[in-house]
């Protein structure tokens, strides 16, 4: 039996994954948490935990980071929409096992925790930032059809849009505004949630349209 905990602070995200996982014959949850903290893991280590890489109230890289130190035996698989490069390096390098896209099926998301669960990681292909900028390029091109001119995005909101279409990563976002990463990555997850965008390729397009 695998024993997982889910650190999602969306409580319906949060109760429909763990709801879909203790279907399963080898699954039980045995924690569905809304914060991270370590304390709440220490005395019972799970053998995996599912961590929302966006977390509003709390740094998730600062949670794998203290859980793959001081509960080693879990091991960790974030879950976001599409990650930056630089995402995708902190966690592997925090000692996160697996990554799984919010967007995924349910079979991939089981195949995973499984496949890490015995000991195999599972994580994303590197993605660069010149990639991103052509693919974003190509679909204002492409003139994609969206009603999204009328939403109202706060004046952080904007300024997180643009230097997404500047091509600048996360921590670089945070120190041309000066406030820490994590909040970049909850201000991202907003603009994408009001813009019912699902890539950060798409916030992107959207602020070159608004350019033109």
């Amino acid at each position: 039996m695998i024993s997982i905990v889910l650190i999602e602070d969306n409580r319906l995200v949060r109760e429909g994954i763990a709801a879909l996982l203790n279907q399963q014959s080898d699954f039980r949850v045995v924690g569905a948490l809304s914060t991270g903290d370590p304390e709440l893991l220490r005395s019972n280590p799970p053998q995996v935990i599912l961590l929302d890489l966006g977390l509003w109230e709390d740094d998730s890289l600062r949670i794998s980071e203290v859980i793959s130190k001081e509960s080693p035996d879990s091991r960790i698989i974030v879950m976001d929409l599409l990650p930056a490069h630089e995402d995708i390096v902190e966690v592997v390098n925090a000692g996160v096992w697996g990554f799984i896209m919010k967007d995924a099926t349910l079979d991939d998301l089981v195949g995973t925790i499984r496949s890490v669960a015995a000991g195999t990681k599972v994580l994303p292909p590197q993605m660069t930032s010149s990639l991103f900028s052509q693919i974003a390029k190509e679909a204002v091109e492409a003139d994609e059809s969206a009603a999204i001119e009328s939403v109202r995005m706060t004046a952080r909101e904007r300024e997180v849009v643009d230097l997404i279409a500047e091509g600048l990563s996360n921590k670089e976002i945070a120190a041309r505004l000066e406030i820490a990463a994590h909040t970049v990555k909850s201000h991202v997850r907003n603009i994408m949630e009001k813009l019912a965008l699902h890539t950060r390729l798409q916030i992107a397009a959207y602020s070159y349209r608004q350019d033109d």
